[in-house]
């Protein structure tokens, strides 16, 4: 049994080759899936399906067959295109198929576009690991893995407040919410590398596992799946990165249910969003997700005559958000020529310093206002997911979402490497794995992403600064 004080890098070779066996077959199934179920769909869209799932794929293939660095935060990052643009055609969602095939292939086009120069950065862009004390020092010289559940265990209390009590003020939620998430997902990716390695009792084991479904059940009484998925999603990443087989039979009751709970959030949305709708209180979860599970398992049929933008709000795919974006600039309706970008750097501006900066949240109002999905009042109350790829097109078309692709194919290889050997507890370590888990925040917009990712850094890397410089921990 490995040390589960140790957080380097030690993964089996026989584990990692019987992984990446595993994932060869993952994708061919899946490959065979599309095929199947997309035969009816024109050819040409069906073509580009199929070369977004393998374009996606193919980094997280190669990162499992040498594992030239620690932390797959790229890899990450592109596996998300498969569920977000490529599944949602497949599966013949009905909020893509009401778009001309026409726009859905424009639409692929530019996700195809994306990774194409995504991956040839990533290939050309060289850098060196760092070797400066900032990126190696291990933070802590004392064994901390024991204190790692009560991080989960703090996030999981700050989301129950956060979302069934007013004790908090809005004006620092979102600050708090990105801190505790910050720490979250730096204990759950430890914890999960350490489970992974063999280093967890069954006793801990139990306490990981429970405080997890509490937080994503807590998570998901706000009828967004995405925060929840993850969260389990980061932790699952580091257990792989240990170098042990897939776990496919909790991989598949964890499909199950997120599969009956997506079947049944469009009616639960439509109850529980409704203007006037009662607010759902802490002892009211069991009810509610007992209501969430039979429609789940029997979803009523979709209204025919239901406006298709509402259609468009209530699915979770962004597929249909990126054939709306270009949609509408077909038609006419002018690019916003970088706008929503100018609301980046000012993120970085800590508002005590700035009362009136504006919030990482205010891209996703922009563009909600200027497609026509939301007016000024239904913006600040509800948020629709654009990500980075719609809000590209939305801004400068094809070359925006071509140069985006350049960028983080740049960014993330320059920060992989420079990370290559970094500790777990390092500066570096712990830049990583944040990036890691906003890597699969895809519907955020640029300004939102920033901003989350900027202040969890600040927490996750200030605390044990902290911790350190007085504690001598």
């Amino acid at each position: 049994m490995s040390d589960p004080t140790d957080y380097t890098f030690q993964s089996a070779a026989s584990g990692r080759h019987q992984l990446y066996r595993s994932s060869l077959t993952a994708i061919g199934l899946l490959l065979a899936y599309c095929i199947y179920n997309g035969w009816s769909l024109p050819f040409e869209q069906l073509a580009l399906a199929l070369v977004v799932v393998i374009l996606a794929a193919w980094p997280a293939i190669a990162w499992l067959r040498s594992q030239p660095y620690q932390f797959p935060a790229f890899e990450a990052f592109m596996l998300t295109c498969i569920p977000s643009y490529a599944l949602p055609l497949i599966s013949n969602h009905s909020s893509v198929l009401m778009f001309s095939d026409t726009v859905i292939f424009k639409s692929l086009a530019a996700i195809v576009l994306f990774q194409v120069t995504a991956l040839f950065a990533f290939k050309q862009t060289l850098a060196r690991e760092r070797s400066t004390l900032f990126w190696n020092e291990v933070l802590f010289t004392r064994d901390i893995s024991h204190w790692l559940p009560a991080g989960l265990w703090l996030n999981t209390a700050y989301i129950a407040v956060s979302r069934f009590t007013e004790w908090i003020p809005w004006e620092i939620d979102s600050i708090l919410r990105a801190v505790f998430f910050g720490i979250a997902t730096s204990c759950s990716f430890l914890l999960g590398r350490e489970w992974g390695s063999g280093g967890l009792s069954q006793r801990r084991r139990l306490n990981v596992l429970f405080a997890l479904l509490i937080s994503s059940l807590l998570l998901m009484a706000s009828l967004y799946l995405i925060n929840a998925i993850a969260a389990v999603l980061v932790f699952f990443l580091a257990y792989l990165s240990a170098g042990r087989r897939i776990p496919w039979v909790a991989l598949g009751l964890v499909f199950v249910v997120l599969s009956v709970l997506h079947n049944g959030k469009t009616e639960m949305r439509e109850k529980y969003w409704a203007e006037g709708a009662p607010r759902v209180a802490l002892t009211d979860l069991p009810e509610f997700f007992s209501e969430w599970i039979e429609l789940g398992i029997a979803p009523m049929r979709d209204d025919e005559d239901a406006p298709k933008r509402r259609e468009l709000l209530d699915r979770a795919s962004l597929l249909q958000i990126i054939c709306l974006v270009v949609e509408t600039t077909d038609n006419g309706l002018p690019f916003l020529a970088g706008e929503t970008y100018g609301y980046v750097l000012p993120q970085f501006v800590p508002r005590i310093f700035w009362s009136d900066k504006p919030t990482g949240q205010i891209t996703t109002r922009r563009l909600g206002i200027h497609f026509g999905l939301q007016d000024e009042s239904s913006a600040k109350t509800t948020s629709i997911g654009f990500g980075v790829f719609a809000e590209a097109f939305a801004n400068f078309g094809y070359w925006g979402v071509g140069l985006l692709g350049l960028l983080i194919g740049t960014l993330n290889k320059v920060i992989s490497m420079w990370t290559r050997n970094s500790p777990m507890l390092s500066n570096g370590g712990l830049i990583m794995i944040l990036l890691m888990a906003w890597s699969i925040q895809v519907e955020l917009p640029m300004s939102g992403w920033v901003s989350s990712l900027y202040q969890a850094a600040f927490c996750v890397l200030g605390v044990p600064f902290i911790i350190k410089r007085f504690f001598n921990a």
